[in-house]
């Protein structure tokens, strides 16, 4: 198996951004959402790949804004191939260095309630319960018009805390 890289990435990857928020997730964002989190100066994009660092090797991404005093994940997603190897986890380590760096208290997220793998992952990293935003998700794709989904608040402290 080839060693993940990881990187900061930049407008020139929004084809490569893009191409994996549309395999990765059932309600993408759209290419000029992407380009302005790639472009956001209070913000980053890190991307993780396998093979060589070029667009073709690109099979996850998250995107990290920051906040008056906390930073916010807003969006993490792998391509369905490439997911269960950890470089969701390794993207995590990266948002988690930088959220500290900048001098964040912490690091919040909200997730699908039925998103038990990222729930999974985020329980892994220590991120504790905030509260939910009832019916805050329309329903997932291929559901139909069913009930919107709730939206689990959580977050991890920066200040005083080591990984």
């Amino acid at each position: 198996m080839v060693e993940p890289w990881l990187a900061r990435l930049d407008a020139e990857w929004l084809d490569a951004v893009e191409r994996v928020e549309r395999a990765g997730q059932a309600h993408p964002w759209s290419r000029v959402q992407l380009m302005g989190a790639l472009t956001d100066v209070q913000g980053s994009v890190w991307g993780i790949g396998e093979g060589q660092r070029a667009e073709s090797g690109l099979r996850g991404f998250a995107v990290l804004s920051r906040q008056p005093f906390d930073a916010e994940l807003q969006a993490i997603t792998v391509t369905p191939q490439a997911r269960r190897r950890g470089l969701a986890a390794r993207l995590m380590t990266a948002l988690l260095d930088e959220a500290k760096e900048w001098g964040s208290e912490r690091l919040l997220l909200e997730v699908r309630a039925s998103n038990l793998a990222a729930l999974a992952l985020y329980r892994r990293v220590g991120f504790g319960d905030d509260g939910v935003r009832r019916g805050y998700y329309p329903p997932p794709a291929g559901r139909g018009t069913g009930a919107r989904e709730d939206a689990l608040l959580l977050s991890y402290p920066l200040t005083g805390h080591s990984r």
